[in-house]
């Protein structure tokens, strides 16, 4: 399985910060839509395996259920989306870097959110109010995640949000370590269903199972706001900060130093 070193993956996912912040607005909207329905995808299926396994193996349900969420983000790395908690690590890299503005960041972290939030509730209405996939026998397992992520305060929100999106950003960040489908599906299976397995807290996944509990009429809008805003800033800590800054400190001047060095050599056998 060829591999990518960590500098190589620093390079790639500050070019794709670049890439993502040059997006037009046509394009972050849908694919952003996209990614927003695909994680509510996987969270649907997760919500469904593990409703499906009998009470007394609920904790083998709980861990089944983690295992098949990967789908959201598989289907966004794979098939293609902008997904927010991704961005917050590529986004801040590319302007570590000074390649892109803060300015920049902001948009697109603020376009990206709107339009992940309209694919999760096109998700949440649709699929799971109108099908009634997350209600009837499945009311009680969603409603009980659902409040579970509202019932936390902000700084438990927000720290399990550091948590959840330190693990979905090293994800991503194993997927640009491989060079083939198996070996970037496998690098974020694993770390994807450790989150979900553990229970941090992800903003987008936030936006389809509390709202579907809302649209249930079993919860209000005025829960799920503060669940969002803690949630958001804590995501936003753990991919910029804690996988963002700390590889980009960690590994872009060795590959600033590779470079130069492979300028001079050139330069050298060129004169």
């Amino acid at each position: 399985m060829p591999l990518n070193s960590p500098q190589q993956i620093t390079d790639l996912t500050i070019h794709a910060g670049i890439r993502k912040a040059s997006l037009p607005l046509g394009a972050i909207l849908v694919l952003g839509f996209l990614a927003g329905a695909f994680i509510a995808l996987g969270f649907l299926l997760d919500i469904h395996v593990s409703t499906l396994i009998p009470p007394a193996w609920a904790s083998l349900g709980n861990l089944l259920g983690a295992a098949v969420f990967p789908l959201g983000l598989i289907l966004t790395i794979l098939a293609g989306g902008e997904l927010l908690t991704g961005n917050m690590m590529s986004l801040p890299m590319a302007m570590y870097a000074g390649r892109v503005s803060a300015l920049a960041v902001a948009r697109n972290w603020l376009l990206v959110t709107i339009a992940n939030l309209l694919g999760a509730l096109f998700v949440a209405y649709f699929f799971g109010h109108f099908l009634g996939l997350t209600e009837g026998a499945f009311m009680a397992k969603s409603l009980a995640i659902a409040q579970a992520k509202v019932n936390a305060d902000f700084a438990h929100g927000f720290v399990s949000g550091i948590g959840c999106n330190w693990l979905v950003c090293l994800a991503v960040w194993l997927s640009y370590a491989s060079k083939d489908v198996a070996g970037k599906v496998l690098g974020m299976w694993f770390p994807v269903m450790a989150f979900v397995a553990i229970g941090f807290q992800h903003v987008v996944a936030n936006m389809f199972i509390v709202p579907a509990m809302i649209f249930a009429d079993a919860l209000t809008w005025a829960q799920f706001v503060p669940n969002f805003i803690s949630v958001f800033l804590g995501n936003a800590v753990g991919g910029a900060v804690f996988v963002g800054l700390a590889y980009y400190l960690s590994y872009s001047k060795a590959l600033e130093a590779e470079t130069q060095s492979v300028a001079t050599t050139t330069s050298t056998t060129t004169v």
